[in-house]
């Protein structure tokens, strides 16, 4: 809609230009102070062992008593891919992924994590079994937004010895150096560093905390969740090359993406949701955006679609 654009980088105005006689790459080039590369080139992927399995899940709508907002899915995310659940937003994603990670109780079906049956098991439980969660809410969810970047960086492995003294005592020191390491590689600012508290950051340098602080944890299932909303290209650019890496670090990562380019580049296979049930399964090289909406919007669907067993 502009006519006219300012660029301004880490406070300093880079230059003023006419849009009409610029690109998207030479703004995002001013923008970030380098070259972005927008389409990303990833190796084929290579699945193995089964890590999430959800069979039958059945999730109740919290507003509409009685309703199925999630009704009857099954699906499974291996080692060594990213597996895509997209759909246009109130369909059931957000559910699937409280069904899964523990946050709200499911109705029906099981949700297994290497073979093991967590549908019961609790939140701490399920970080420990090797579950890291990339949550859509980063406020609710995501972080303790009075604590300082340091506490947020190790909420969920603040027992664990390297930020402990004798079990017992915080190791503040180690906790420190955890988060400026997490700063440098995910290019996360802060006013004080480690010492900021996350409340008086932005809302992307907000996201790119719990994006670090997930990824870098050990796990073995990766839940990400509108990743790179309120990124700068360059952010983005960076945590979709982090979610490869996770993917070729042989993990299994399961995206929910409302972003149709998103889910074309990083994805390896697709699963459609539309009104609580996966209306198809597709490979981002044998479908196209078209062809994604009309499901997405229910113009089409495959509701005998079911994961093999």
């Amino acid at each position: 809609v502009a006519d006219v654009c300012s660029v301004l980088r880490r406070g300093e105005l880079v230059k003023t230009l006419d849009v009409k006689n610029t690109t998207k790459e030479e703004l995002s080039r001013l923008m970030v102070g380098r070259d972005v590369i927008f389409t990303i080139d990833k190796k084929e992927s290579k699945p193995t062992e089964t890590i999430l399995k959800v069979r039958n899940l059945v999730m109740e709508d919290k507003i509409h008593k009685g309703v199925n907002i999630v009704d009857d899915i099954s699906f499974d995310v291996k080692r060594g891919e990213i597996v895509c659940i997209a759909g246009i937003d109130g369909n059931g994603q957000n559910e699937v992924v409280f069904g899964i990670t523990g946050l709200e109780k499911v109705k029906g079906g099981h949700v297994y994590l290497k073979e093991k049956d967590i549908t019961e098991e609790s939140i701490h439980r399920r970080i420990k079994e090797g579950i890291s969660h990339i949550p859509a809410d980063r406020h609710k969810y995501g972080l303790v937004l009075d604590y300082s970047l340091f506490y947020n960086s190790v909420l969920e492995e603040y027992t664990y010895k390297k930020f402990t003294k004798n079990r017992v005592f915080l190791n503040e020191k180690n906790m420190e150096e955890y988060t400026k390491t997490l700063e440098d590689k995910y290019d996360v600012r802060s006013g004080q560093g480690a010492k900021t508290v996350v409340r008086s950051m932005s809302g992307g340098n907000q996201q790119k905390a719990i994006i670090a602080r997930e990824i870098e944890r050990n796990h073995d299932l990766l839940i990400a969740v509108q990743p790179t909303r309120g990124l700068d290209v360059g952010a983005i650019e960076n945590i979709h090359s982090q979610i490869i890496k996770d993917r070729d670090n042989n993990k299994a990562v399961l995206l929910v993406s409302f972003e149709l380019d998103e889910v074309m580049n990083l994805a390896d296979r697709i699963l459609v949701m539309h009104k609580g049930k996966i209306a198809g399964e597709f490979k981002p090289k044998e479908t196209t955006v078209e062809e994604l909406g009309l499901y997405m919007a229910g113009a089409k669907h495959n509701y005998e679609f079911k994961e093999e067993n």
